[in-house]
């Protein structure tokens, strides 16, 4: 009998130490299991990621959504007005339409979030003062060292009066326009809302004989409105 109860108690130790192990088995699997849910949701979300990316700098309300503008602070009876009027080819022409419906320190608040870029070699000089923080002085300096030819050029004329923080911000208010038949991929995806996509297409049909071919091209890929948007980025040099 003393033999047995050893025997007894041996057996049940083992069967305490298998459940235990089964036990521990179990969780672990589920542990491995719940990371890897987790890290499979951690990469969807990264794979998502870029969708609010164009929030997280300046508004173009040309190609902005309705959520984007309502975030940016317009109503959203404002903001479908905004996006049935598009384009605006000026700002000048969103802030004469906004001005119906807001005073000047309200537009002035909004377009520290949204801006149509402004082109460096044709707007008016007093017409730069519309950029939140540009006054006399520097809208002279914008037009002063005109024509540019590069964005790279509006960099190191404007760096010669504000540090690299303020050259970064003002220079999402602007544009410089792109010779057609020379420009670099750069220069072309410097341009507002402009992808690597729609860079190929302006270089697929060189040389351009003139603006009519372009817009025959491009039109294959966009619809009117956002073919008028895009025209005024691009010019031609006069044939020699």
């Amino acid at each position: 009998m003393k033999y047995l109860g050893k025997t007894m108690i041996m057996m049940a130790a083992v069967a305490l130490f298998t459940a235990c192990g089964g036990s521990a088995s179990t969780e672990n699997s589920d542990a491995e299991a719940n990371t890897s849910a987790e890290e499979q949701s951690a990469e969807t979300n990264t794979e998502t990621s870029d969708e609010p990316m164009a929030a997280s700098g300046l508004v173009n309300p040309n190609l902005a959504s309705e959520a984007d503008l309502t975030n940016a602070g317009l109503s959203a009876e404002l903001a479908a007005q905004i996006i049935e009027q598009r384009p605006f080819l000026t700002m000048t022409a969103l802030d004469t339409e906004l001005a119906k419906t807001l005073d000047e320190p309200a537009r002035e608040a909004l377009y520290a979030k949204l801006f149509v870029p402004m082109n460096l070699n044709d707007t008016p000089e007093d017409d730069f003062k519309i950029i939140p923080g540009v006054g006399d002085r520097m809208a002279h300096e914008f037009e002063e060292y005109r024509p540019y030819s590069k964005l790279a050029q509006f960099q190191k004329e404007i760096g010669k009066y504000v540090d690299e923080a303020e050259v970064a911000r003002l220079q999402q208010y602007i544009f410089v326009p792109v010779e057609l038949n020379t420009a670099s991929e750069e220069d072309i995806l410097a341009l507002p809302g402009v992808g690597k996509r729609m860079a190929h297409e302006f270089e697929e049909y060189r040389p351009y004989v003139n603006m009519e071919q372009f817009r025959k091209e491009i039109s294959k890929y966009v619809d009117d409105k956002e073919l008028s948007r895009l025209e005024r980025f691009v010019y031609l040099n006069p044939a020699e």
